[in-house]
């Protein structure tokens, strides 16, 4: 499979939401969705790596489907507030290579 670009996954998301009369839901019911989502992700990483097994009557979710639905919310989220998301990674990662430039130890460093 090709790989997306952030826009290209937005604008996915957006065609798909843009063909219901609903369309995006609010930031408060969106944040609660994606608090669902992130719920959902940890139980399943809990399963897969934690101590608490699945009953054998649980649904056979996976971490990959769980992370899938966390970025379609996303997208949804920052699609709804018109936030780019490519713009928003760039300043993110702009922050962490200035503020945080020396918080780690570099493989590179002795």
């Amino acid at each position: 499979m090709a790989e997306k670009s952030l826009a290209a996954i937005q604008k996915e998301v957006d065609d798909y939401i843009s063909q219901f009369k609903e369309g995006y839901f609010s930031p408060l019911a969106m944040l609660a969705r994606m608090s669902e989502e992130v719920g959902e992700l940890a139980r399943e990483v809990n399963h897969t790596y934690g101590e608490k097994p699945k009953k054998s009557d649980e649904a056979d979710n996976s971490i990959e489907m769980e992370l899938g639905d966390i970025l379609f919310i996303l997208a949804c989220f920052a699609n709804s507030l018109g936030i780019d998301l490519a713009e928003a990674h760039d300043k993110v990662m702009h922050k962490f290579n200035t503020r945080d430039a020396a918080r780690w130890t570099r493989k590179d460093e002795p």
